[in-house]
């Protein structure tokens, strides 16, 4: 069985290779097309290919291309009324002949819809009434009997990849433009929620420059952030961490001495209230520390501090 899956997965990827192989402009063509649409780019496929294109449809859409799916079928029986004049209008078959789609070239043609066709055949009949053709030839299907869709559709899954990943780098498509369309889970919320909606704000453990180790322990254990600031709200001066103490406790066995300055960092990271969760927890991975202080950074201001491992 595995021998099998191999060689499923060699006879895909050397699918792949030959329809890399004969990209050609067309490609460039049918991406400034896209751009210049001032509609909807609508998928319509059958069968297999009408399941593809569900997903490319559903790929375009959640990266900055408005799409949506049409079963060519339910198109001929009214669903073309969807399709608005400046509408761009992808017919997937891979042999390019397939009857739904042919029947609802007419209505196109005479709408005026820009059409692009992926079939892995450039002298089919859909191929030959589109304005732009995408060759997704491949020599032979995955499946044992060659008759299954298997490369062809993998193929025809790539091509759409390729479409939208091309329209997103020229549209600067940018991680918080994906989480827009991704509010739900954690995707939406590493992205779009700022350091304030998650900062901790109250009972915030500050200590005098003067405190005594004691206090200093004290304050950190009431605070419950494994560390301390020192100076107040206004001004931080640094911080005093777990960490930090016990490696001055190595250094200096007899706390009785022990100031925060001996043991304090004296430019702890501060960020914006205003910063996205995601670019604070890279600073943070960045950086290797698990805590950061939220304000003004230049002025040393603390309004709330937040942890990574709280989240």
């Amino acid at each position: 069985m595995q021998d099998i899956a191999k060689r499923v997965f060699k006879d895909e990827i050397e699918s792949l290779q030959e329809v890399a192989n004969v990209l050609d402009q067309q490609f460039t063509l049918c991406v400034e097309a896209i751009l210049q649409c001032k509609g909807k780019l609508v998928i319509s496929g059958a069968g297999k290919s009408g399941l593809i294109g569900r997903k490319i449809s559903a790929t375009l859409a959640s990266t900055g291309t408005s799409s949506f799916f049409m079963h060519p079928g339910e198109a001929f029986h009214g669903d073309l009324g969807m399709v608005g004049a400046e509408d761009l209008v992808v017919l997937i078959s891979y042999s390019g002949e397939t009857d739904e789609l042919i029947k609802i070239i007419p209505f196109l043609k005479w709408n005026k819809n820009t059409t692009i066709s992926i079939t892995g055949n450039p002298q089919s009949t859909i191929a030959k009434n589109t304005d732009f053709h995408l060759n997704v030839h491949i020599t032979h299907e995955a499946c044992p009997l060659k008759l299954a869709p298997t490369s062809s559709t993998t193929a025809t899954l790539v091509m759409g990849d390729a479409l939208a990943v091309a329209l997103m780098e020229a549209r600067e498509f940018q991680s918080e433009d994906f989480a827009r369309f991704h509010p739900g889970g954690s995707l939406g919320r590493k992205l779009l929620v700022k350091v304030k909606d998650l900062m901790r704000t109250d009972n915030l453990p500050f200590i005098d420059s003067d405190a005594n180790f004691t206090e200093i322990l004290l304050r950190m254990s009431e605070g419950r952030l494994g560390m301390v600031m020192v100076g107040n709200a206004a001004h931080v001066e640094g911080i005093i961490t777990d960490g930090d103490l016990r490696r001055a406790l190595l250094r200096h066995p007899d706390t009785s001495s022990l100031k925060p300055a001996d043991m304090m960092t004296r430019n702890p990271v501060i960020v914006s209230e205003d910063e996205f969760i995601h670019k604070a927890e890279q600073l943070m991975m960045d950086k290797k520390i698990a805590t950061v202080l939220v304000g003004l950074p230049e002025e040393r201001h603390v309004v709330g501090t937040y942890q990574i491992y709280n989240r």
